[in-house]
């Protein structure tokens, strides 16, 4: 301000003295220009200001101006400085098959040429691939095998759909490679979804190809009705017309077929004779048949509903029966099997499969099963396709068929009973001719007395299931040994001691293995003793599970249900579904259900129960055919099936044996804890949180015990099967199996800690000899009795020195434990009291916080007043100078008229002052004083006046 006003006194003064100096009118007319020159600076001048205050009143207005600019230039400086060759271009795509390769390859996306070569060809095949895609490679050899085989009726073309610059990737847009695409002129695209293998390829475009099967004969006929897979039958009379009314609709619903089912499941015939029609009650020419084997078959209602080729396929889809179905999962995550088992019991075949062969005879075994099984009313229809399907596997049937056997006389002291069960047992030896068939009974009394006579009027199902473990846990203690008469021996079960088992066995020797009929059976009875187990620990491994289907054929009265296989499956509650799968493809999944990996042929059936979490399996070793199917549902569907659960374990061969705890699988679970010294397992799992920390424990009690008589072991149950009987329900657990008394096995307590010393207790108490039964023909001696005393007394000092070692770790323990719970109280301490400092800080923050808040607010709302006094401020000093101007101007103005005007005055008045004086009257009412000066004149009070009004209006 101080400066601003210097500048402005100084010129007021300069144009005075310039002016002075002048006079007349040059000195006027250059005073004329100098206020507007004047007025657009100071607007200048007051523009610039209000920008200034204007950026201090609003601060974040100036910055985000500030910011969009700078924004603005770097974006503009990286798009023009951008380099334009930053991303390597792609390289060029080269052919994906080769130049004498059958397929047409358009390895530049060329889809536009795909349409053209399309509409001039009947059926094309478009194989769309990515050339990175390992799916795609693998595929490309099975394209290429199936292109030779049909290359001369069908174009293959494929397609490069991921090279950027072609039609192809811009216009199809698929989320997986390959896709297979076909066309039967201009019907299409019907995606094939199949294994990417090339017979599987190759029957898939056959059926596209022909999509309806002619039947000209009643033979034919029967083979397409007796056929597995649900069929369609529609009568056409060609003679009138080369296409009668409504084949095109039933050809294009085939397709519709296999373009909502690349599996194919439901077939399309066509019957062109009239008299071949009646037999599937077809009259009229364009009627549509539907075959269902154990409902009743339809016939489409053209009545009701539109005569479609889409209607046609739902029609057909909605009422089909299904009788056997493939499955073929697609090797990702998928629920297609869990789906399925949902259902209920699940009888899986795998069988290699052909899909180009003429004839599948398995298949047609399977079908005999599956229709025989099902036949729940015996229908003519069905029996009549059933013989018709024996005609076809006469020979096969007639060599495997076997011949009567002669009839044993029925046990002795055996009654009709619901309380009995025929068992078959394995052979003793691999090269023994022989098996033992025994009937297993349930007796029970009072007081533990054999009664007479075997006699149980009434028993449950859970009695007979728990003779049967005990029968097969004890089935190793028969000798058989050859005898002239049949022999009946009791055994007591494992649960009651009221309740015992009557045994009454044969041997017949079987002349031949296999299935083939042997032309002499002799039958020889063995002679049944029970074997002991108090002079050892240890017994030979059980053999293989008895499978009664093998020995159907030389024991056909041995069944355990009725011979009639027809319609079991309305007679049990255990009723299965059947599926097929393609072993040369899923082998992988029979292995996880317990078929061998190293099997000749690839044949294998397995029964897996989800609500019983179980699985049985067929024996590996006997032929999959239609007797050997019968056999094995017919174990499966009675009330106390002999089968026994598949157990599936880890590879023992993974776990060394020279560590201090056994790992025991399923495979060794007989071998480690059923055979061997006194074993203390431990059942575990690797999700069981609480499981490893009882590894310690474990590791000293081995330490602790001879190796000699006692094992310590473990078991990983989650991944290893074991029977039921010996399954817990809660993990971890530990039980004792002792020495000599394995049915006597103790589980440990679940309200006791897991410890050494408790587990030290618990394994002496169970292992002392005495609870044991005595025999009291061998009985021990006194010197016997003595060297045991000794020992055991030996045992006993040596484990009190390890007690005494283990109480005293224990009290520096407790010591250490004293020291850091001290230690902890302390910390405690410490950490409330900083807990507590850091809640006062915490408050006084946050009263700091809010009192910088409020002089944060009034620091703003004085800069704000200051900013206010500051504008008017400047607003009255700008207006004060511009006072200052107009009043020197108004000075100069004024001293120049008055000296014009006197000029004037003396120029007209040459008179004397006095005369002038004295000839002008005086004014009444203002006399004049002598000496005084005399008013202005009328010119300068006027221009006095004038300039006043402009004065008070500036």
């Amino acid at each position: 301000m101080s400066e601003c006003g210097g500048r402005g006194g100084g010129s007021s003064d300069g144009a005075e003295a310039e002016g002075g100096g002048g006079g007349g009118p040059a000195g006027s007319g250059s005073l004329s220009p100098a206020p507007a020159g004047a007025s657009s600076a100071g607007r200048l001048r007051r523009g610039l200001r209000s920008a200034s205050l204007m950026a201090r009143r609003r601060p974040e207005l100036l910055c985000g101006a500030v910011a969009l600019g700078c924004a603005l230039l770097l974006a503009l400086k990286f798009t023009c400085s951008r380099a334009k060759d930053v991303i390597i271009p792609a390289k060029p795509p080269v052919s994906f098959f080769s130049s004498r390769s059958p397929v047409l390859d358009l390895f530049q996306g060329q889809l536009d040429y795909a349409e053209h070569v399309r509409r001039d060809s009947e059926v094309v095949l478009l194989f769309f691939y990515a050339p990175w895609c390992g799916q795609s490679i693998a595929a490309r050899a099975e394209i290429e095998q199936a292109a030779s085989q049909l290359s001369d009726q069908v174009l293959f073309v494929a397609i490069n759909c991921w090279w950027n610059q072609g039609k192809c990737r811009k216009q199809k847009h698929f989320f997986y490679f390959p896709v297979i695409y076909l066309y039967h002129r201009s019907f299409g695209p019907i995606e094939y979804k199949g294994p990417m293998s090339a017979v599987y390829i190759e029957k898939f475009v056959r059926r596209v190809m022909k999509p309806l099967l002619y039947i000209p004969s009643q033979s034919e006929l029967l083979d397409f009705l007796s056929n597995y897979e649900p069929g369609v039958l529609g009568f056409f009379e060609f003679s009138g017309s080369p296409q009668p009314p409504g084949y095109l609709t039933f050809f294009t619903s085939a397709l519709h077929s296999l373009k909502k089912d690349y599996l194919g499941t439901v077939r399309f015939g066509v019957i062109t004779n009239k008299h071949l029609a009646k037999l599937v009650s077809l009259v009229h020419s364009g009627s549509v048949y539907l075959h269902r084997h154990f409902n009743t078959s339809l016939v489409f209602p053209r009545e009701v509903i539109n005569y479609t080729a889409e209607n046609i396929y739902k029609w057909a889809l909605e009422n089909r029966e299904t009788l056997l179905r493939w499955l073929r999962p697609h090797g990702g995550k998928s629920l297609l099997l869990n789906n399925e088992l949902k259902k209920g019991p699940a009888l899986f075949l795998f069988i290699p499969f052909n899909p180009l062969a003429e004839s599948h005879p398995l298949i047609d075994e399977i079908t005999e099963v599956a229709l025989e099984y099902n036949n729940c009313h015996r229908d003519q229809v069905v029996e009549q396709l059933l013989q018709h399907l024996r005609r076809v596997d006469a020979p096969v049937v007639r060599s495997l068929a076997p011949e009567p056997l002669v009839q044993l006389p029925d046990p002795p002291l055996i009654t009709a009973s619901p309380c009995c069960n025929t068992v078959v047992l394995p052979q003793w030896h691999s090269i023994s001719r022989t098996h033992n068939v025994c009937e297993l009974c349930i007796n029970q009394t009072a007081g533990g007395i054999k009664p007479s006579s075997v006699s149980m009027p009434q028993c449950s199902f859970f009695e007979m299931a728990a003779a049967l473990d005990s029968f097969y846990l004890k089935e190793q203690t028969f000798h058989h040994v050859a005898s002239d008469s049949i022999e009946c021996s009791n055994f007591l079960s494992s649960y009651s001691p009221f309740r015992y088992y009557t045994a009454c066995c044969r041997t017949v020797n079987r002349g031949v293995t296999g299935f083939i009929d042997s032309e002499q059976d002799v039958f020889e009875t063995p002679t049944i003793a029970f074997s002991s187990l108090e002079g050892k620990c240890e017994v030979d491994t059980p053999s293989s599970v008895p499978h009664i289907e093998e020995n159907r054929y030389l024991f056909p009265e041995v069944d355990m249900s009725s011979t009639d296989f027809t319609g079991l499956s309305c007679r049990t509650n255990k009723t299965l579904n059947i599926y097929l799968l393609d072993s040369n493809l899923f082998w992988l999944y029979a292995e996880r259900l317990g078929a061998p990996s190293t099997a000749r042929v690839k044949e294998f059936a397995a029964i897996v129960d989800v609500k019983e979490e179980s699985h049985y399996i067929l024996d590996p070793k006997q032929a999959l055919m239609k007797f050997t199917l019968e056999s094995f549902i017919q174990n499966f569907s009675v009330l106390y099936s002999p089968l026994k659960r598949h157990l599936i374990g880890s590879d023992s061969a993974q776990f060394p044996s020279q560590h201090l705890i056994t790992e025991v699988t399923t495979d060794t679970f007989w071998e480690v804890v059923l055979q061997k010294q006194d074993v203390l397992l431990l059942y575990y799992a690797q999700w069981c949180g609480f499981c490893p920390s009882l590894n310690h424990v474990f590791i000293q009690l081995a330490r602790l015990l001879p190796s000699d008589t006692f094992t310590v072991a473990r078991i990983d149950v989650s991944q290893n099967d074991l029977p039921w009987e010996f399954m817990v329900d809660r993990l971890p657990t530990v039980l004792f199996f002792p020495c000599e008394r394995k049915d006597l096995s103790v589980k440990y307590p679940e309200d006791l800690p897991i410890t050494l010393p408790n587990l030290l207790r618990f394994i002496l108490h169970h292992s002392d000899p005495a609870s044991a039964p005595q025999d009291l023909a061998n009985a021990p001696t006194k010197e016997c009795l003595q060297s045991e005393a000794v020992l055991q007394q030996g045992h006993i000092s040596h484990l009190e020195r390890e007690i005494q070692k283990l109480r005293a770790e224990i009290s520096t323990l407790q010591h250490a434990q004293v020291q850091v719970e001290a230690r902890l109280s302390s910390a405690r301490r410490d950490e409330h009291q900083l807990l507590r400092q850091k809640q006062t800080l915490e408050q006084q923050h946050s009263l700091l916080q809010l009192h910088s808040e409020q002089l944060q607010a009034l620091y703003e709302q004085k800069t704000q007043e200051l900013e206010e006094l500051a504008r008017r401020l400047q607003e009255l000093a700008d207006a004060s100078e511009n006072l200052l101007t107009e009043n020197t101007w108004l000075k100069i103005l004024v001293a120049t008229m008055e000296r014009k005007l006197e000029g004037k005055a003396r120029a007209e008045n040459p008179a004397p002052p006095e005369e002038a004086h004295s000839d002008r009257p005086e004014p009444s009412g203002a006399p004049r004083l002598p000496g005084s000066t005399p008013p202005p004149s009328s010119a300068s009070s006027a221009l006095a006046s004038d300039r006043s009004p402009e004065n008070r209006t500036d």
